[in-house]
Formats: structure tokens, sequence, C-alpha cells
């Protein structure tokens, strides 16, 4: 009795064992992976409805691309406009705006003020870089204590400070006047940056942003012996 027991317990563990060798034998479901669909690439117009927040760093040049929308049209779509050859801008409704050296923030209120007067009782302007010009800006020049005395050209694709110009130099010389290097613009505007309170004290917003012909002189402290 004992023996026949032991012969069918042994016949039920190999059936058991060739059922599931079958079972790992036969192909696995695939199991299908949730596919990842990225939301749609939003330009900065279409996010804002505010001129606050609007860039006030980079200045415009020609070639440049900008998006441009009024926020009280309510339309969806931002138009695409190309700042000419000239430095202008051909917005709807009235023509030709000056834009290059311009910031977008700065272009949208101007924009706005001229759309005021005629267009709209209130109008919101709203203007973002879409893509900038690959084609020099122009120069700037440094003089004076640093250690690289010369010409620059002014990036295509950043804002372009002092600071920045004074780090391409190759940084000031061994007794720079930190604290009072001058900018002089072609229309003879002058700006006093101090670089210490820029670069050591961390007022990135004292940092004056070039224009093509700018002049960057550096000053010698003064050496007491």
């Amino acid at each position: 009795m004992k023996t026949w027991n032991f012969t069918v317990i042994a016949i039920a563990c190999l059936t058991a064992t060739v059922a599931l060798r079958a079972q790992d034998s036969s192909p696995m479901t695939t199991i299908p992976k949730a596919t990842t669909v990225d939301p749609p690439t939003t330009s900065t117009v279409m996010r804002t409805n505010s001129m606050t927040v609007l860039d006030d760093k980079k200045r415009l040049g020609s070639n440049d691309f900008v998006s441009f929308r009024v926020v009280e049209d309510r339309d969806n779509e931002s138009q695409h406009l190309r700042v000419n050859d000239n430095g202008e801008l051909e917005v709807p409704y009235i023509g030709l705006v000056p834009a290059s050296g311009r910031t977008c923030k700065e272009l949208a209120y101007s924009v706005k003020s001229l759309l005021e007067r005629e267009y709209y009782y209130h109008a919101t302007v709203i203007i973002a870089v879409d893509r900038v010009s690959e084609k020099s800006r122009g120069k700037v020049y440094v003089y004076g204590n640093v250690k690289g005395q010369g010409p620059q050209e002014i990036p295509a694709d950043e804002t372009y400070t002092v600071s920045k110009a004074i780090i391409r130099a190759g940084g000031f010389g061994d007794f720079a006047n930190k604290r009072k290097v001058r900018v002089t613009r072609k229309d003879g505007k002058n700006f006093i940056v101090d670089l210490k309170r820029v670069i050591e004290e961390g007022h990135t917003d004292e940092d004056v942003v070039l224009e093509p012909d700018d002049q960057i002189q550096v000053p010698q402290r003064a050496i007491n012996f």
C-alpha cells in the first residue's frame, strides 16, 4: 500500500513538472508600454499675459525673429515677425517701428503706446525672441587697465555686458580701478559701472548691457607710496 501511494505521488509531481515546463516554453505576453506624449512647445508670448515679465536685457538686432501678440485680440496664435536690415519691425496696423538696440520689453511698450493712439483703448503687447541672427552684432572696444585691450565682437546669441567684456579681455590689470569703469556710447552718453559691486557683491542688475561701438575704459586706481 505504501509503495502504491509513493507511485501516485511521483506521477503527480512528474505531471506538474511537465505542465510548468510547457507553460515556461510558451511565449510571454508583452505588456505594451504607455506612450509618453510631450506637451506641445509653447513660446513665451503664449504663456503670459503680462508685459512686466518680458525680457529687458537682450537687445534686438537686424534679422532677429520675434513672436508678437496683443492679448486683447484673444487670438491663440502669435505672429512671427523679423527685424529688417534697417533695424525696424513691421507691426500690424502701425507699420515700421525702430527695434534694433531695444529689448523686447522696451519695444512692447513702444508698440503699446502707438496702438493705443488710434486702434485700441487698452493694448497688452507681448513680444518675445524666437530666433536671433547669426550675424555679428558689431564690436565694442576695451581699453585701459585690462590684460588684453582691443576690439571684441558682440556675440549674436547672448546678452553682452561690461563684465563679460572685461572677462574676455583677460580680466583686470593689477592696478585697475574696478569701481569706475566708464562706458561711452557713440551718441556721447557715458555710464560709470562699479564692477566690484557687480562681480564681487552680486549686483548683476547694475551690469550695463553693451551696444555696438561702445567703448569701455578701465582706469588705474590711485597708488599711494
